[in-house]
């Protein structure tokens, strides 16, 4: 980074809390701080578990508390416990909450039409497309990893989602008892990691490194959440399994893929890995791939 990129992300800082009223102690005439205002709107008329909330807007526990007890003390959330869980806490707006969230979303679109109201056409699309851009290049920048055990509820989702997307897909569908085994046991350290990527306070894609000898790993279980496609997240999963697969000694990784995962081939290429002979039987399997590390 260099001292103009800082600059200018500071100067586009300024101009947005000064258009959106951040600074306004009573954000768009109503009586409450934005932060108040924020959360009536993520809470929503499902109600949410505290600590969705606070992984999403990634705020401090006691300054999440301190919103929600003010909102509680206007008449507008109510607390309760978790549905699956009593030890978790969940917002759920009253009806006047939900009222007053229609208010704010009426008086956000007036909001968001000021911003295009001065400009012509043309610059109104050129708006959008920046504003668009600018949010795909935060979100992506908001993508965390962790790994995570192969077996824990967030690995399990995504899991399950990727082989719902696999039957879907592939021409003969997909089942997972029928392809190389990718086991848990296979996926827990040593013998192998998973990864989770999160966003928003959800998992939004995983990937799996299996360590088959000394010095071979197979990358298994690559997947993106649909809504998050277009951030760069499998390129990240899989810089970070290979990450690991240098920490741990491997020299180098397998995969392989199915010949309907044109995007997969594409980044697989793309980072450095090459076609090679079949190496197993997989049977889902029409490209094999291999790269040195």
């Amino acid at each position: 980074m260099i001292e103009r990129q800082i600059e200018q992300v500071r100067r586009f800082n300024r101009i947005v809390t000064q258009h959106v009223g951040a600074l306004e102690e009573s954000y768009l005439r109503r009586g409450r701080p934005l932060g108040q205002a924020r959360l009536l709107h993520e809470i929503g008329p499902d109600g949410i578990e505290v600590r969705t909330l606070r992984d999403r807007l990634k705020l401090d526990s006691g300054y999440v508390s301190r919103l929600l007890r003010a909102l509680e003390g206007q008449g507008l959330v109510e607390m309760g416990s978790g549905k699956a869980d009593g030890r978790v806490r969940r917002a759920a707006l009253t009806p006047k909450g939900q009222a007053e969230r229609d208010t704010y979303d009426t008086l956000s679109d007036e909001l968001a039409a000021s911003f295009l109201a001065p400009l012509d056409p043309p610059q109104r699309e050129r708006l959008i497309q920046a504003m668009a851009e600018v949010e795909r290049l935060l979100r992506a920048g908001a993508v965390e990893l962790r790994f995570e055990a192969a077996d824990s509820a967030a690995a399990q989702s995504c899991l399950e989602q990727y082989f719902r997307e696999l039957a879907e897909r592939f021409e003969i569908g997909f089942d997972p008892a029928r392809s190389n085994s990718a086991s848990v046991a296979e996926m827990t350290p040593p013998a192998g990691f998973f990864v989770v990527a999160w966003l928003d306070g959800q998992p939004a894609g995983c990937g799996a490194l299996k360590v088959s000898d000394a010095l071979t790993g197979e990358i298994k279980r690559m997947w993106t959440a649909p809504s998050a496609r277009g951030l760069g997240i499998a390129r990240k999963v899989l810089r970070r399994l290979e990450e690991m697969a240098r920490e741990v000694g491997l020299a180098r990784l397998h995969l392989e893929t199915n010949r309907t995962l044109t995007e997969a081939q594409a980044l697989y290429r793309q980072e450095g890995y090459e076609e090679v002979a079949p190496f197993n039987s997989e049977p889902y399997a029409h490209h094999w791939f291999e790269k040195r590390l």
